[in-house]
């Protein structure tokens, strides 16, 4: 075990898959859910947070099939104080090489009203789920969920109650992302001075980001003598997400002078497990974004490009292959083969079989022949329709939209629905309104149309477009996205891709819920 004393490890926890995947609209299919799991897993994150397993059967099965595949990893799963949570969790889990059960409840004053538990009540059940959870399995984790909103006094109460009932990792939760760096560090030098039995096991912090400072709490709190930090992909997550891993790690390693703290992280595979997260969850990385951001290595003032062609020190403080970002070049074209194809898509970080490469050669074929440049955006573009086609219940077979200036606006579509092939003409304000309605027509449902965005990939009058549709339906929200030269066929791909996902969210709902939703959660 390690303690805090341990001052040069610190241990990735990494909660894309679970509380990632709770983000509106970033479902995640079975199959997707296993990738990202193998990629962490290769990537070494310590710790993979799989899912919720009584959540939803999907949830279970993909906890359970994430535990078997697990190389290295410690594969957890997230339970409520409550006997069935955890032995529903401990199914999924126990036949990984390293198990772990991570079980919460809320503390704060807010929180414990919701079950309606004294503080006497609440100390109670925390004893006993926690001792059932270590009966079944050596390595668990318990979270104070709205621990920083929590009385400093009855925290350390049922932290110590934890630890004595068998907890070997306590984690901090700043579930509503509302601390301030001082009192993260803070918050754990207190718990390490006043808890017994507190330099015996690994204190962690979950840190939201709804004020922007989630990176800085986590490291705030290692310096205070945290020794794991939970974090996501691309800091993905609830509201407006988590800590990010590829900040706090690349932030570990480029400030090591006054972090002197050390990661198992291979940082080469940041760029390519960033990029697949947005392609499979929907959510695209913002430009400016930290670490992994289109423009993250990008200089376009005369003075910076000065600079970087004198030392690239100058104005970068890590190197683009720190990462393993590739620079954006034209090596493909309509005469590169398939062993070129799926060379160039390893190092962007997609790994295909042979019946997925068959298709994407096709769909690249047809893209070469309308662009005279294929850059590595348009490449990632075209894996971002990121749906199992043969999977998807609803597909586009054929489109054509007429449109013009005192014309009318008509779509004639066809669409495969389970199997079989419908086709309908449909009017609009515009195309892509003509187009969705023909969508709906075919296909009638009461989605409702949360976001429609549009992005060229890259520059030109025949780049891509890269279309994000965010859907919603019964509280339940899905995004879908799609990329093609034709803003209308992407718009139409995107807005099929996300009822697709709804469809999915549709039959998650059909299976047993948690009493309270799951993601009112750490």
């Amino acid at each position: 075990m390690m303690g805090h004393s341990d001052q040069d490890r610190v241990v990735i926890f990494d909660t894309t898959l679970r509380d990632g995947e709770q983000s509106p609209g970033a479902t995640m299919s079975h199959a997707e859910k296993l990738e990202i799991a193998g990629l962490l897993d290769e990537m070494g994150v310590d710790i993979i947070e799989a899912g919720f397993p009584i959540a939803s059967d999907g949830d279970f099965e993909a906890v359970r099939a994430i535990a078997a595949q697990a190389q290295t990893a410690v594969i957890c799963g997230l339970a409520r104080a409550n006997l069935n949570d955890i032995d529903r969790c401990w199914e999924a889990v126990k036949n990984a090489r390293r198990p772990r059960i991570h079980t919460f409840i809320g503390t704060s004053p807010l929180h414990r009203a919701i079950p309606n538990l004294n503080q006497d009540e609440m100390a109670d059940r925390i004893h006993e789920t926690v001792t059932h959870a270590r009966n079944l399995c050596e390595n668990v984790q318990w979270s104070p969920m709205d621990a920083t909103r929590t009385e400093d006094d009855y925290l350390c109460r049922v932290v110590e109650i934890a630890i004595k009932a068998g907890a070997t990792t306590i984690n901090i939760p700043d579930t509503v992302g509302y601390t301030a760096p001082r009192e993260s560090a803070d918050l754990i030098r207190m718990l390490l001075e006043k808890v017994p039995g507190a330099d015996e096991i690994i204190f962690a912090t979950h840190c939201h980001n709804d004020l922007g400072m989630a990176t800085a709490n986590s490291l705030a709190a290692v310096e205070a003598g945290a020794r794991q930090i939970e974090c996501t992909i691309n800091g993905l997550g609830e509201r407006a997400g988590n800590t990010a891993l590829e900040e706090v790690v690349m932030a570990l390693k480029v400030r090591n002078d006054i972090m002197p703290y050390q990661t198992g992280i291979d940082t080469t595979k940041i760029m390519n497990i960033s990029r697949r997260v947005a392609t499979v969850s929907g959510f695209p990385v913002q430009f400016n974004k930290a670490i992994v951001g289109k423009n993250a290595f990008a200089h376009e003032s005369g003075i910076h490009q000065d600079g970087m062609l004198k030392n690239a020190e100058t104005f970068e403080i890590m190197r683009p292959e720190d990462v393993g970002l590739t620079e954006t070049n034209l090596v493909m074209g309509k005469h590169s083969g398939r062993a070129a194809l799926r060379s160039k898509l390893n190092d962007l970080g997609f790994e295909l079989g042979d019946n997925q490469l068959k298709d994407v050669f096709v769909r690249f074929k047809a893209l070469a022949d309308q662009k005279k440049e294929v850059y590595d955006e348009d490449l990632i573009a075209l894996m971002q329709d990121g749906t199992d086609a043969e999977s998807d219940r609803l597909q586009l077979k054929a489109l054509k939209v007429t449109c013009g200036m005192g014309l009318p606006k008509v779509a004639e579509m066809t669409m495969t629905i389970d199997g079989s092939e419908h086709q309908v003409e449909a009017s609009g304000d515009g195309p892509v309104d003509a187009a969705f309605n023909a969508v709906k027509a075919l296909f009638e449902h009461k989605a409702r149309l949360q976001l429609y965005q549009v992005n060229a990939v890259t520059e030109g009058t025949d780049a891509q477009a890269t279309v994000t549709v965010r859907l919603e339906e019964d509280g339940k929200i899905a995004t879908g996205q799609s990329a093609d030269v034709d803003t209308v066929v992407a718009s139409t791909r995107a807005y099929i891709n996300a009822l697709n996902r709804l469809l999915i969210r549709r039959q998650k709902s059909g299976a047993d819920r948690p009493e309270v939703s799951y993601k009112d959660v750490s």
